[in-house]
């Protein structure tokens, strides 16, 4: 059964950095991409960041993250960090841990994303 847990979200200042968490169970992590997805009130999901299969040198960010957050991957423990510096206001949101398929192409499409956390709330005050 796959399991995907969040982690590491919490109320933060304006400039300031968070690390999130995923820990991933119940499938061969190193074969999948993985993602990070968020969700603010009233707006529709929208893509932070994925990382590639096996040793993730493949990387994409949505444009607002772009030189703020870093993915990556530890395949040796399952998991999937998502390092956040620079925080914004508009970066509150609810933030989703994804797993994909085991396509080479990364993708910012949530259909394309097969199991999903619960979620870890992120609150950034101005």
């Amino acid at each position: 059964q796959v399991h995907l847990e969040e982690s590491g979200g919490g109320l933060v200042q304006a400039g300031g950095s968070l690390r999130l968490s995923c820990a991933a169970s119940g499938f061969i992590f190193s074969l999948n991409y993985m993602g990070w997805f968020r969700q603010a009130p009233g707006k529709e999901r929208e893509f932070v960041a994925a990382i590639s299969r096996r040793s993730g040198n493949f990387t994409d960010y949505a444009d607002s993250v772009k030189g703020r957050f870093t993915i990556s991957r530890d395949n040796t423990k399952g998991t999937v960090l998502l390092q956040m510096n620079s925080l914004k206001p508009e970066d509150s949101a609810v933030y989703y841990c994804a797993s994909g398929g085991v396509g080479t192409t990364l993708t910012q499409t949530p259909a394309e994303y097969f199991y999903w956390g619960q979620g870890t709330q992120v609150t950034v005050s101005s």
